[in-house]
This record gives structure tokens, C-alpha cells and sequence, in this order.
């Protein structure tokens, strides 16, 4: 197939996205004709799962929450009232935001939270963006419970570039507690312990016939023997990277995180913790009933995680027996790198024509990210971690603190001075051997800050992610937001700056907006900062996160009004 790679000097590269950035937004006002509103009411919902009735938030109600239909080019407007007890924010997970970062959601990023009996309007354009993304709450640990299908049809007289499916079905993996999920990361908050791991994995939020008391609820996916069906496989778990399998079919995979591939066939998917993954299934299997499964990947040596598995029932027209009960699918073990690993090597970006590819062949910054674990000493008292200290989780050593009486992006459009300091380090200020079976015990305490990297308007960035064997190694699910990348490269060990590049793809490289950085290992990613604001990049299992495995780039205005970033709306929440 050939692949539409543009190999472009890196200046006229930059004048050429300027332009095009031009010239895709007005196209885009112009050609969008649909205004999507929507009404979102955070509230406590009564829901039965795994013989118990609990009290969960939800979205209208439902859970998972309203799935969103749109078309590429609309502009939506999604007014949210927050009912529940719990501070809140709607993130729209992928959604490139150009221009409109006071609607990207995450607390004190880019808004101040919207209190209980608050409520906040979410206004953005879907600008050149098509296929599966999704939506949760980004505050404290809101989106177990609190997250939806964002799907994003193609703009009217175009396609997909594969065959039209017979039907779409949304799959959203989940993480379930018999706990209140907020009860479970407080407690581990106050203590400084790990938070306890999930009762149950779902699928479109129920755990299916593998758990007590959830057969009659198990999720059933109707399909007609020839069809060719296309699933939308969302990972939504709150802490767990999922193996995804549907028994005795062959998935051709054709898209993540809404950008194509590059269709090839497989038998599992392993997707991390925001991740998507288009795949087309066709019925060719003998009339029957076939489980669609999932179940973890942990990669952590001696890290607790949930080891159940959760089903749905792919169940053909005319199946003899609804009753009957299907043949559990083979899924990898556990801790199966290798398989993960095969999965995330086979993806490469389409390449066509009508979706080109644009990999940046040189970088204006090139940066070196240590991301991993740590532990923090509690002086005068013994907390809940190893050996009386605290877990925690950094980048470059720093553990990301959260500002509290403003947004960092409310500081920077208002040049508001004490809310962070613009001094992350662009290479960690200690090197060592990351990935030694062994790290000292003097690397493994992390400094608290709110610190940002400031990159100048249309910078060509690389970053360099590298996972440290500090406590335990593990997979990391890392999300950059307003951003989709190109994974150029990635590996197992320490990265060598002089033999690596050597090995990067620069023609057809996957681009998406979460890359899992493998166990004790790196990836490179690469990406024009394109879209002035503020941009928190995080890893996405929030047990993480809430120990302060994040950064936030901050992206200065361009040289014209299209090209900085809106002004602020009247009903954005105060502190």
C-alpha cells in the first residue's frame, strides 16, 4: 500500500500547519451545519451489581452514561448541573479542543471544579476528528462510575475508509467496587496506602455471567451470520490495563483513539486505561453464542490487581438455545508482555490519500521524561505504605500537586502569578540505570511541585517517556491532552540516545493520544504544539495520578487570533 508520508523541512513544515490550521477552522465553521446540545445531571443513582444495591454518581441517570453521536464539524454545547455530593468536571477524552481548552475538563487544568448545585456549559467544535473517543469525569477517582461513548461519525459525503459495517456496537470495558469508589481513594489518601483493587471488571456496565447474581444482566451483542459488524472497544477502567477477546472470531483491527490503521487481523487487543480500538468482526462462526471477553494485564511484579473476567454474549440470529451457555475464550495470562507487546508493534498509521501522514523528521525540543513510582517518608507518624512511608508517583522526580485557588490555565490567560512556577526540567536531574533490578533508595523519593514546560506556539516536540523500576515497574498508560502523537518508537530497558533513533518509524508511525509505555521500558512520541493552553499529560491509571504521575505543557498564543486561544466563558467555575 503506499503510505502519504510528507517529508517536509521542518520550517516550511511549521508554516504549512499554520495554514492549514487556518484554513481547517474556517473550513470547519463553514462546513459544520449541526449544533449539538446536550443536558448532563450528575446524581446519585441506585444501581444493583454483584448481589448488593450501592448509590453511585452517574450521568442522567444511566450507566455507563448517554452515549454522544456526532458528525465531524459539529460544534456542541453540553450544559452540565452537578447534583451529586462530589466536586466535578467533564472531560471529553480526545477531543483536539483546538482553541477551546476551557471545555477540556480536567480539575484545576484548565477549570475550577463545578460544586454541588454548580453547573457549567461545555462548548467546542469536532474539528477533523472522526471514529471512537469518550467522555468521563476527570476529579479525584468520579469516572469509575461517570464516563460515555463519544462517537464521531464521518463528515456528510465522505466514509470510512474500510467497508460499511452492518452495525456499530459501542463496548466500554469498566471497573466495578462494592465499594463508594471515593470512599476507596480517600481512605487510601488519608493513609497513604494503595487503594484497594476492583471487585469486577464489565462490559457496558454489567460484569456478566462470570460473577454471583449478574447472568440475567449479562450484556448480549445481536449479530446476523455474514454480517460484518464494527465494535467500538473503549477502555474506561479506572486502573487496569484489559485484554479484549471475542471467542472463536477473527478482529481486523482499523482504528485507535479515532485515528485509522493500517487493518490487520488479530485475535486479542490489549488496551490500556483511555484507549480505543476500532475493530470489524464478521459472523462467520457456526449459529450460535460466543463470549466477548475481557480481563487484566498487569504487568507489575507483585502488584494486587483484580483477576476475574467479564463477559458479554455475541449471540447470532436464530441461536437454538438462549439458555445455552457459551465456551469461555482463551484470553492471555495476566502478566503476557509479549502478547501486549506483538498487539502495540502491529499498528501503523493508514497513510492514505484522504488521511495522510505528517510525522515531524526533525524536533525543536527534545525532551526525556522519567515516569514511575516512589515512596515519600511521613515524619513524626507511620503511614500505610512500605515501611511506614507513602506511595507516590512522579515525573522527572516531581510528584505533580494539584493548585488549588485557580486553574493553571486561568493563571496563564490572566498572568496570575504563585499558582505554578515554569521550571519542569526538560531531562531528569539525577540520571541513572532506570530500569536496574535494583534502584538505590536514595532516587526514591520524589519532590512535590506544580511545575510546567512552556513551549513556544508550532515547537515540533519530542518526549522521550521512561519507565523506572523505582518500587515496581509496570505498563503505563500515558495521555497527553489537546494532543494526538505520533508513537515514533518505543522499547524494553534503558533508551540509548545514540542507537534508538536509529530504529524510529518516521513514515508510518501509529499516532494516537494515550501511548503505554512499556513495562521497564520507553517510548518516543512527537508532536507539533499546535494548540495554545493548558495541557496536562498523565498517566491514566488514576491510582497514579492521584500520587502525581503528571506534568502540564503549557502552549503559548500564535501570531494571530485564530491561532490563540479563545477568551474564557462567562459561567467558567470559580474556586
Amino acid at each position: 500500500m503506499e503510505v502519504f508520508n510528507r517529508h517536509v523541512p521542518a520550517r516550511l513544515y511549521k508554516a504549512r500547519l499554520v495554514l492549514n490550521a487556518v484554513w481547517l477552522t474556517l473550513l470547519t465553521a463553514m462546513a459544520s451545519a449541526n449544533l449539538i446540545t446536550e443536558t448532563f445531571v450528575l446524581q446519585s443513582t441506585s444501581v444493583k451489581r454483584l448481589c448488593g444495591t450501592h448509590n453511585i454518581i452517574t450521568v442522567n441517570g444511566q450507566f455507563p452514561g448517554p452515549a454522544l453521536h456526532v458528525t465531524n464539524g459539529d460544534t456542541i454545547m453540553i450544559r452540565v448541573y452537578n447534583n451529586a455530593q462530589y466536586n466535578a468536571t467533564i472531560h471529553w477524552h480526545g477531543v483536539r479542543q483546538f482553541r477551546t481548552g476551557w471545555s477540556d475538563g480536567p480539575e484545576f487544568i484548565t477549570q475550577c471544579p463545578i460544586r454541588p448545585g454548580g453547573s457549567y456549559t461545555y462548548r467546542f467544535t469536532i474539528t477533523g476528528q472522526e471514529g471512537t473517543l469518550w467522555w468521563h469525569a476527570h476529579s479525584s477517582w468520579l469516572r469509575a462510575t461517570v464516563y460515555g461513548a463519544l462517537i464521531i461519525s464521518p463528515m456528510v459525503g465522505t466514509t470510512y475508509p474500510f467497508t460499511t459495517p452492518n452495525s456499530e456496537v459501542p463496548i466500554l470495558l469498566g471497573e466495578w467496587w462494592n465499594r463508594n469508589p471515593m470512599d476507596v481513594v480517600n481512605q487510601a489518601t488519608q493513609t497513604g496506602a494503595a487503594p484497594n483493587v476492583s471487585d469486577a471488571f464489565t462490559i457496558n456496565g454489567q460484569p456478566g455471567d462470570l460473577y454471583q447474581c449478574s447472568s440475567s444482566d449479562t450484556i448480549r451483542v445481536p449479530v446476523k451470520s455474514g454480517e460484518t459488524n464494527l465494535l467500538r472497544v473503549i477502555n474506561a477502567a479506572l486502573n487496569t490495563d484489559l485484554f479484549f477477546t471475542v471467542g472463536s472470531h477473527t478482529m481486523t483491527v482499523v482504528a485507535v483513539d479515532a485515528l485509522y490503521t493500517k487493518p490487520f487481523q488479530t485475535n486479542f487487543l490489549m488496551l490500556g486505561p483511555g484507549q480505543t480500538t476500532d475493530v470489524l468482526v464478521t459472523a462467520d462462526q457456526s449459529t450460535g453464542r460466543y463470549y466477548i471477553a475481557a480481563r487484566a494485564y498487569s504487568s507489575g511484579q507483585g502488584v494486587p490487581f483484580d483477576n476475574t473476567t467479564t463477559v458479554a454474549i455475541l449471540e447470532y440470529d436464530g441461536s437454538p438455545s438462549s439458555t445455552s451457555v457459551p465456551t469461555v475464550p482463551s484470553l492471555p495470562a495476566y502478566n503476557d508482555t509479549q502478547t501486549a507487546t506483538k498487539f502495540a508493534n502491529a499498528l501503523r498509521s493508514l497513510g492514505s490519500h484522504d488521511h495522510p501522514v505528517f510525522v515531524p523528521q526533525s524536533v525543536n525540543e527534545n525532551l526525556f521524561y522519567t515516569i514511575g513510582l516512589g515512596l515519600i517518608n511521613c515524619p513524626g507518624k507511620s503511614c500505610g505504605g512500605p515501611n511506614g512511608s507513602r506511595f507516590a508517583a512522579s515525573m522527572n522526580n516531581i510528584s505533580f500537586v494539584l493548585p488549588s485557588t485557580s486553574s493553571i490555565l486561568q493563571a496563564q490567560h490572566f498572568g496570575m502569578k504563585g499558582v505554578f512556577s515554569g521550571d519542569f526540567p526538560d531531562n531528569p536531574l539525577v540520571q541513572f540505570d532506570y530500569t536496574a533490578q535494583s534502584v538505590s533508595r536514595g532516587l526514591w523519593s520524589p519532590v512535590k511541585g506544580t511545575r510546567v514546560k512552556v513551549l513556544n506556539y508550532n515547537t515540533t516536540v519530542q518526549v522521550i517517556l521512561q519507565g523506572t523500576n523505582i518500587f515496581a515497574g509496570e505498563s503505563h498508560p500515558i495521555h497527553l491532552h489537546g494532543y494526538d502523537f505520533y508513537i515514533v518508537g518505543s522499547g524494553f530497558g534503558n533508551y540509548n540516545s545514540k542507537t534508538d533513533p536509529q530504529k524510529f518509524n518516521l513514515v508510518d508511525p501509529p499516532m494516537r493520544n494515550t501511548v503505554n509505555v512499556p513495562v521497564n521500558g520507553w517510548a518516543a512520541i512527537r508532536f507539533v504544539a499546535d494548540n495554545p493552553g493548558a495541557w496536562v499529560m498523565h498517566c491514566h491509571l488514576d491510582v497514579h495520578i492521584t500520587w502525581g504521575l503528571a506534568m502540564v505543557f503549557v502552549v503559548s498564543n500564535g501570531p494571530s487570533p485564530l491561532l490563540s486561544i479563545e477568551s474564557p466563558p462567562i459561567d467558567l467555575p470559580q474556586c
